[in-house]
């Protein structure tokens, strides 16, 4: 890898990116990006809910639980 002295500003964008992207994944885990359906008129209850189950986020182990976070937002 280059030092930064000879990266071109898209090749530090870049890099800049790559880290964000592998620091989040590891913090909050890989997200996996599902094709959706092109009309959403045509959509069955079925696959409303499926795509409800695909997109929600569970949070990682340990994390505090949302009362605990509207307390200390509510508090601050």
């Amino acid at each position: 890898m280059a030092t930064i002295q000879h990266m071109t500003l898209d090749d530090l964008k870049t890099f800049v990116e790559q880290t964000v992207d592998e620091r989040l994944s590891r913090w909050l885990g890989a997200f996996e990006i599902v094709e959706e359906p092109e009309s959403d008129a045509n959509l069955t209850w079925d696959d409303v809910r499926a795509a409800v189950e695909r997109h929600r986020w569970t949070p990682p182990p340990g994390a505090k639980p949302s009362l605990d976070l509207l307390r200390e937002d509510r508090d601050s």
